[in-house]
């Protein structure tokens, strides 16, 4: 049996003058996000990546995430401990990118 599942990818660009900078502020967003885990309803998986290419066309993080339904994401998004993490990393970023879609899952 199959269920449809969205997920959910953010990728920024941080701010930093030097790549230590950098890596730093990458070190509070995956602490940020990862503190999400188990208090948003409907999130099905969590997971923070830092980018090791180096090339400088390369966002600095990735955020992947799975939601049951498109209810549960649109949820998540103005669920208050979402939005205090957005307080909290907004200002480490210079660039955001994300992409929605849907994907068959199948059921255990």
């Amino acid at each position: 049996m199959e269920s449809n599942v969205i997920k959910h990818i953010v990728m920024w660009k941080l701010r930093g003058e030097t790549p230590e900078q950098r890596r730093q502020n990458a070190g509070q967003l995956a602490e940020s996000f990862h503190s999400l885990r188990g208090r948003i309803p409907g999130l099905l998986h969590l997971e923070i990546g830092i980018d090791t290419s180096g090339v400088d066309y390369a966002c600095d993080v990735v955020l992947y995430s799975e939601f049951a339904s498109q209810a549960d994401l649109e949820a998540y998004a103005s669920h208050p401990e979402h939005l205090r993490v957005k307080r909290e990393v907004g200002n480490l970023r210079i660039a955001r990118h994300q992409v929605d879609y849907f994907t068959a899952r199948l059921a255990a």
